[in-house]
């Protein structure tokens, strides 16, 4: 069976960015879609995006085994991995990515020992603030719950089998995909 890549990082350092060029440049790879509990920003599709659905249904997908994993994401809304497309997926050997927060990748590292865990970071944390004013998506509150919870990641880099700096896109992306298909 192919093994499964997570890519994790704080907020803002451009995971979402990453996996856009990833599935824009190459066809060799698979991006599992998360559900959430949070509402859509403006842009997004359900379906494409995230599989936006309510607390209800959330629950009831968790009590019913669906997720590889799960958490509450800045304390607030929730995201999980269905584990239906994912396992189909490494069963026909396409390489496949989950993109994660710190918890989702504690738990899939706890659940599937052979996984790659890569862990983007900023160039610096002044960038990664910069990056997140820029975006103009959160409200100060959630501005400030989102550093909080970006400090407390950062602190966890030994927990990845790789830590990549995410200075320069094209690189980046080019690193990221030689991991994900080489392992």
């Amino acid at each position: 069976m192919t093994r499964l890549t997570v890519l994790a990082g704080p907020t803002a350092v451009g995971k979402d960015t990453i996996i856009q060029r990833l599935v824009e440049r190459y066809r060799d790879v698979w991006v599992s879609i998360s559900v959430t509990t949070r509402p859509r920003r403006p842009g997004e599709v359900d379906g494409i995006d995230y599989d936006f659905v309510s607390e209800e249904e959330f629950s009831r997908m968790v009590e019913d085994g669906e997720f590889l994993e799960w958490a509450t994401v800045h304390g607030t809304h929730r995201y999980g991995t269905p584990r239906r497309p994912v396992e189909e997926r490494l069963s026909a050997g396409i390489p496949s990515i989950l993109e994660l927060d710190l918890a989702g990748a504690r738990q899939i590292r706890e659940s599937m020992p052979e996984a790659l865990l890569l862990f983007i970071v900023p160039p610096s944390w002044e960038e990664l603030v910069r990056r997140l004013d820029c975006r103009d998506t959160e409200d100060e509150e959630e501005r400030a719950r989102r550093l909080s919870t970006a400090r407390i990641e950062m602190e966890a880099t030994d927990e990845f089998d790789a830590v990549i700096v995410n200075d320069d896109l094209d690189e980046v992306v080019e690193r990221v995909h030689a991991l994900v298909v080489g392992g």
